[in-house]
This record gives structure tokens, C-alpha cells and sequence, in this order.
């Protein structure tokens, strides 16, 4: 096993939402209408809130405008009240623009969102800790990933809803997989087990790779790498693994898909990790 370190995503935004557009220009109006994993929204209201996102994190890195909350933050759950009031506000008044308007603001706003990125430097502190990481305060490089995660679920999200091929190629799903496994150690806080004990998880595929859980203290730490004698083994493909983290696949499914041998608590928790605000 070795430690984890940074990973730089701030080169794929530009790639990354060059397939987006592309993907916007080729659907058809039913395709537009469909029903994603998102809940209720369907593939527009999808595009729609990459939009919000795309144009809030200019609007914030470059221009130094951050919105107020509309009441008191003080724990996770009023964070994620307030982000579902938010993004939910936004969903509705896109409701009024075309596809085309939306394509062509995506367009126009995406090498934007690129330019920003590359230009924040990686270990400086960054604006908004990952909450869903259990941090406060993180560096620039970890929240550039935590936003990258987001442009490519969402995008996979609508790729799945009208039957376009995945970005499941190593250089695009690979980061997004350990960026999430960094929402291990929250999703494992409070349960007790001895020193040392690990939890080994593999992701099949091109993108994917070993990591393990290991308990240290009174915490578990991730590590990437196996394990030598690891308390429970749970393997799954890399399909698999970003709807899981995404909220995109009920327990039940999870527990059918992923094959797994020895603590089953510690399944238990894993499948309800999150690399996402839920």
C-alpha cells in the first residue's frame, strides 16, 4: 500500500465538456425529455444544472462573486438544504429556455470554466472545503477534482438516460473513482474495529485500480494499493462504482453487483458511501 496523492484534474475540464457539448448537438427533442438517474429531472433539467454549476464556479473563482445562503449553515444537513433549494430554483427558470439556448450556453461558458481551473494553484486553500470528505478547508486541487467528479457524473447521467456511450476510458473515470473514495473514511466514522483492520476494494477495467480502508486510531484512513490480510474484500466494475458513489444505485443492486467476502458491516458502510452531496 501507499499513501495517496493529489491528483491534478485541471487539464480535463476542456476535453471533458468538449463531449458534453458534442453529445447536447447530436440529441434529438425526445432525447431531451428523457428521465436520467437524477430523480425527477430529466436530460434537460440535467444540462441545466451544469449550466448553474459552470456559471457559478466563474462567477465565484474569477469574478469573486459569492452568493449569500438564504438562512444559517451550521451542520452537513442544512448545507444540502440549502443546495437542493438552490439547485432546484435554478432547474425550474431553466425550464423556460430551449436545448438549443442551453447547448449554446454551455458552449460559451465551458472554456470559461477551463480556464479557471488550470489557473488556481494546487496547494493553495481553496474557497469551500469537500464537505462530503469530511473536510472544512481544502486545497485548490481537491476541490478542482470534487468539481470535476460533478461535470462528469452529470454527463454520465445523461449519457445514460439516452444510450450514448460512457466516458468509461481510464483518463476520465479513474480520477473520479478516487476522488470519491475519499468519502470512505466519513461513511466508516463510528464503526469500532480493531487497529489495523482493512477493507480492501478493487474496480475492475481500464480505469480502475485496488484501494484499501484501513483503521488507524480512531479513524480509518484510505490507502491506495491491496492489503495483505484485509478483514473483507468487495470487488465491482467501474459502472458499478460511479453509480454507486453517485447515489445512482439502491442498496439492494449494490449488494447483487458487488462480490464480497468476509465483515459484512464493512459492506454495509461501503455501499452507503457517497462521493456527493446527499
Amino acid at each position: 500500500m501507499e499513501p495517496l496523492t493529489p491528483l491534478d484534474t485541471a487539464d480535463l475540464f476542456s476535453g471533458l465538456n468538449g463531449e458534453l457539448v458534442a453529445l447536447l448537438n447530436g440529441l434529438s427533442p425526445q432525447d431531451w425529455e428523457r428521465p436520467t438517474v437524477a430523480g425527477a429531472w430529466q436530460v434537460r433539467d440535467v444540462a441545466a444544472h451544469l449550466l448553474d454549476v459552470m456559471l457559478r464556479r466563474v462567477s465565484g473563482a474569477r469574478d469573486k462573486h459569492w452568493m449569500r445562503p438564504d438562512g444559517p449553515i451550521d451542520d452537513y444537513r442544512s448545507l444540502v438544504g440549502y443546495l437542493n433549494r438552490l439547485n432546484a430554483s435554478w432547474v425550474a427558470v431553466a425550464g423556460r429556455l430551449s436545448p438549443r439556448i442551453l447547448t449554446d450556453l454551455l458552449a460559451w461558458t465551458a472554456p470559461q470554466v477551463a480556464e479557471v481551473m488550470v489557473s488556481l494553484p494546487p496547494h493553495e486553500q481553496a474557497m469551500i472545503g469537500v464537505a462530503w470528505a469530511g473536510e472544512e478547508r481544502s486545497e485548490n486541487w481537491f476541490d478542482v477534482g470534487r468539481e470535476y467528479t460533478e461535470h462528469w457524473h452529470h454527463q454520465a447521467q445523461i449519457r445514460d438516460a439516452v444510450g450514448a456511450p460512457g466516458l468509461y476510458e481510464r483518463r476520465w473515470l479513474h480520477p473520479v473513482i478516487e476522488l470519491c473514495l475519499y468519502a470512505l473514511p466519513v461513511a466508516f466514522r463510528g464503526l469500532d474495529r480493531p487497529e489495523g483492520t482493512t477493507l480492501e476494494l478493487e474496480v475492475t477495467g481500464e480505469a480502475g485500480g485496488t484501494w484499501s480502508l484501513v483503521r488507524t486510531g480512531d479513524a480509518w484512513k484510505l490507502w491506495r494499493g491491496a492489503a495483505a490480510r484485509p478483514a473483507g474484500r468487495a470487488r465491482m466494475d467501474g459502472d458499478t462504482a460511479w453509480r454507486l458513489l453517485f447515489n445512482a444505485l439502491p442498496a439492494e443492486a449494490a449488494r447483487r453487483k458487488i462480490l464480497t467476502e468476509g465483515d459484512l458491516a464493512l459492506f454495509d458502510r461501503l455501499i452507503a458511501a457517497r462521493g456527493v452531496m446527499v
